[in-house]
């Protein structure tokens, strides 16, 4: 087979990565729009760096700029000169790799390519001692917004929801816990099961588009109704109504998740005067990360965790999770002691 010339490997490159990002990545892996954005933009910056650090110009770019030189060169340039995480930076080599792998498997003279891409690891990334907020610190904030006022229910039984959304019983009664911000918000009121079923639960669509039920508590189902009652007295026929929403033009819109981080760390900053444990930065992930490690410390097994965080890999878990943190140590040596 003739080897193609560079115009034809660059015009290849730019109809390969259109077929990568509008066919393979949404219709036949089924990928959320929001996975498919963050491949775009790993696949993008690689390009500016190509034109800007190298020189090579977009048109000009082909499947030979992707080799092991350029990409190792790529993780220390945006390591050590544009300050990125160690996870920032092995992400956009992933995004890569899984470009290649797509192209590789449309065109074999790729294969090459490919492996020199594959050839690349990622940059180690040193843990550090989790960090997370102690239940009395949550408490605190779940006190915080006002009742006297249609907001501050609104708010409350959102945060209230948060730590209700991720537990389910095993075995034993798990506590209050959070979904993810955007599964939050992405919540209508066709995803609550409260009504007519013995086991009350809420369908939350997480990364990839998979769904997952989650059960909730009977007093969460109380403050859920309550909120009901206020908020949607006259619910659509189709149940596509978000069910945390804020007016616009008269309509109801779902808030976003930056909204509802403002909303956290607003409350935080309010709770830090009555609980100084408080970190300064609160948001949606850090409460995740609190029950979720409250729950291990507490012997949960990390299988569990991991259905309750919408995980797939055990492994994604066990990076945050299965190691001890320093108080961890602490408290068995005492106990050993």
């Amino acid at each position: 087979m003739a080897r193609k010339n560079k115009t034809q490997n660059g015009s290849d490159f730019w109809l390969y990565a259109r077929s990568f990002l509008h066919i393979y990545l949404p219709k036949v892996r089924n990928l959320s729009q929001n996975t498919i954005d963050s491949y775009k933009q790993s696949i993008t910056y690689y390009i500016d760096y190509l034109n800007n650090q190298l020189g090579i110009v977009r048109k000009d770019v082909a499947f030979e700029c992707l080799n092991r030189k350029n990409i190792e060169n790529y993780l220390i340039w945006m390591n050590e000169v544009q300050n990125l995480a160690v996870k920032t930076c092995n992400l956009r080599l992933t995004a890569l790799k899984s470009f290649m792998g797509y192209c590789a498997d449309e065109d074999i003279t790729l294969v090459t390519i490919f492996n020199d891409v594959c050839s690349v690891r990622g940059m180690k990334e040193h843990k550090k001692a989790i960090l997370y907020m102690t239940n009395e610190a949550i408490e605190a904030i779940l006190k915080t917004p006002r009742t006297d006022t249609q907001k501050g229910r609104r708010n409350r039984i959102m945060f209230m929801m948060f730590m209700m959304f991720m537990m389910f019983i095993m075995f034993i009664m798990l506590y209050d816990t959070v979904a993810r911000a955007q599964e939050l918000v992405d919540i209508t009121l066709r995803d609550l099961h409260i009504v007519n079923v013995k086991s009350p639960f809420v369908t939350l669509t997480g990364k990839g588009n998979k769904s997952r039920n989650v059960p909730l508590m009977e007093k969460t189902v109380a403050h859920i109704n309550l909120y009901l009652q206020q908020f949607h007295p006259n619910p659509s026929s189709d149940g596509k109504d978000p069910l945390f929403f804020s007016l616009r033009d008269g309509k109801p819109h779902a808030l976003s998740t930056d909204s509802v981080n403002l909303l956290l760390g607003h409350y935080a900053d309010q709770a830090r005067s009555i609980c100084p444990q408080i970190p300064q930065h609160v948001h949606c992930h850090l409460i995740s990360k609190s029950r979720a490690m409250s729950l291990y410390r507490q012997g949960m097994p990390l299988t569990v965790i991991m259905e309750m965080l919408g995980h797939e890999n055990l492994s994604t878990t066990s990076n945050f999770y299965a190691f001890a943190t320093l108080d961890m140590i602490y408290e068995a040596m005492e106990n050993n002691s």
